[in-house]
């Protein structure tokens, strides 16, 4: 009698706290983070691949999501950036309101903003007026749709750029859409992003809108036509929380 009363008590009081227990996941914070508004943004310009500047709102931007950051109490371990100087300069804003400068930062090409080929550098609403509001919006958004493409001999082709003399012919594009940023995107994610968070190193990504768009989906599981959708504002910081298996709990923009 004593016996089952005692098992009563505990059935009652220990065992839902012991499940519980059983079926927590630490977890773990990923900040992902659009560089701040460019030049070229500014100027409603395909961007792609040309480095070009942080414009003085972009600069306020990304002090604006350091403090931001550093208001809610964020650290970090490591960063991972593009090779472009938008987003390098967006990092580096952002870590000094931190203090942060002294942590390592890995830049690759792989981070790089979509490739636009041949409509780098021309003016949007330009582009929709030549070609329709529906191709244009295919152009961006649409995972399958290529842009038109350069030529090797055209001056925005990225093998005459010193930063790319190691990638192959293969890597080097000619144009890219959303399908082909994913794939040149997830080999990075998968080789050096995910290691530093099973480390439990807490990860900052400033990247671009569609190298960004590409982790997204991949992340959150989404369909071509679900990503067509998603839009990336410049200079806010997107948290993910994760579990244990680094798949997502929930995830919201830090204002």
């Amino acid at each position: 009698m004593q016996f089952n009363l005692y098992r009563c008590i505990y059935q009652i009081f220990y065992d839902p706290i012991s499940k519980l227990a059983k079926s927590y996941h630490p977890m773990q914070k990923l900040v992902l983070l659009r560089h701040g508004e460019s030049v070229w943004n500014k100027e409603n310009r395909f961007t792609g691949w040309t480095d070009v500047d942080l414009s003085e709102e972009g600069v306020l931007q990304a002090k604006r999501a350091g403090q931001s950051l550093k208001a809610h109490g964020y650290n970090f371990d490591i960063g991972f950036t593009s090779v472009l100087k938008r987003s390098i300069k967006t990092l580096h804003i952002v870590l000094e309101e931190l203090d942060h400068l002294w942590i390592p930062v890995q830049k690759s090409w792989r981070l790089n903003e979509r490739f636009y080929g041949a409509l780098q550098g021309l003016n949007k609403d330009e582009i929709i007026a030549q070609y329709g509001a529906e191709q244009v919006h295919k152009w961006r958004r649409d995972p399958k749709e290529l842009p038109p493409a350069i030529t090797k001999d055209d001056d925005r082709y990225p093998g005459k750029d010193l930063r790319y003399k190691d990638l192959t012919e293969r890597e080097l594009p000619l144009t890219e859409n959303l399908s082909q940023t994913m794939d040149r995107v997830l080999p990075f994610w998968n080789e050096f992003i995910i290691p530093a968070m099973r480390k439990n190193q807490k990860v900052i990504v400033c990247a671009h809108g569609n190298s960004l768009r590409a982790l997204i989906q991949y992340i959150d599981h989404l369909t071509d036509e679900e990503v067509t959708t998603l839009d990336l504002p410049t200079g806010t910081p997107l948290i993910y929380e994760l579990d244990e298996g680094l798949e997502r709990i929930r995830h919201y923009y830090l204002e």
